[in-house]
């Protein structure tokens, strides 16, 4: 068995990476590549739970933005991401990766209701737990959700996976030279104003010394060498830059 540096983990989907190439919605190849991915370290022993987003079909912010309730825009953004999530699980389970779908809004015909000590226990067994329906409250983002999840299920570190090779000082597709960290502290990535996770996620991991590192989810095999304590991607930690 491999040897991996992290035990459980939390792995943080946008829902802007699953349509791929796409303008919008799910890119079966992209859901194809991530499942293959997650089972390898799972048959390996790695407990897995997932946030995802719901971009790729609604955003809240640009709706409310348009003149939409904000609260009414959340909550349609978060039934977004129980689609992504069911697809997901679809994906999943075509690769023998045994899923649970938990959902902060009850809707018990297509997903289990969140509750902790049952995530934890599905973990435990050697289920995927895939976390839809944001916290179940408007004006929260799922990177919130990651952290917040994270924490509620005792995982060591949080995966992001992005469409980058890690976190860099300006947008590397729009600025040629961009910089990129290899390791960042928590502190700089608030006062740099980096486009990591937004500023609550960020803090929470803080407080609680909870380890981030940012990769790219396109370069198949990349979850293991991140799991191994390769140097992939960009580490987000205590520690100074």
């Amino acid at each position: 068995m491999t040897a991996y540096r992290y035990k459980r983990v939390l792995l943080k989907l946008s829902g802007e990476a699953l349509m791929g190439d796409a303008g919008y919605g799910i890119d079966p190849k992209v859901l194809d590549s991530l499942a293959a991915q997650i089972k390898l370290v799972a048959d390996d022993g790695v407990e897995i739970a997932i946030v995802v987003g719901g971009g790729n079909i609604f955003r809240g912010v640009a709706a409310s933005a348009r003149g939409m309730d904000r609260a009414q825009a959340d909550n349609i953004g978060m039934l977004a991401t129980v689609m992504n999530a069911l697809a997901l699980q679809d994906t999943l389970e075509s690769h023998s990766v045994f899923t649970r779908v938990m959902s902060a809004i009850q809707m018990q015909a297509v997903a289990e209701p969140y509750i902790r000590r049952r995530a934890i226990r599905h973990l435990e067994k050697g289920r995927t737990v895939i976390f839809a329906a944001g916290t179940g409250n408007p004006y929260f983002t799922t990177d919130t959700t990651a952290a917040l999840r994270a924490l509620e299920i005792g995982a060591e570190c949080i995966m992001k996976a992005t469409k980058v090779d890690g976190v860099y000082d300006a947008d590397p597709m729009k600025v040629p030279g961009a910089r990129k960290f290899d390791q960042l502290a928590y502190i700089d990535v608030l006062n740099l104003g980096l486009k990591v996770m937004d500023n609550t996620a960020i803090s929470l991991a803080m407080d609680n010394d909870l380890p981030i590192i940012v990769f790219n989810m396109e370069q198949e095999g990349n979850i293991a060498a991140a799991l191994r304590g390769e140097k992939i991607g960009t580490i987000v930690s205590g520690g100074a830059r």
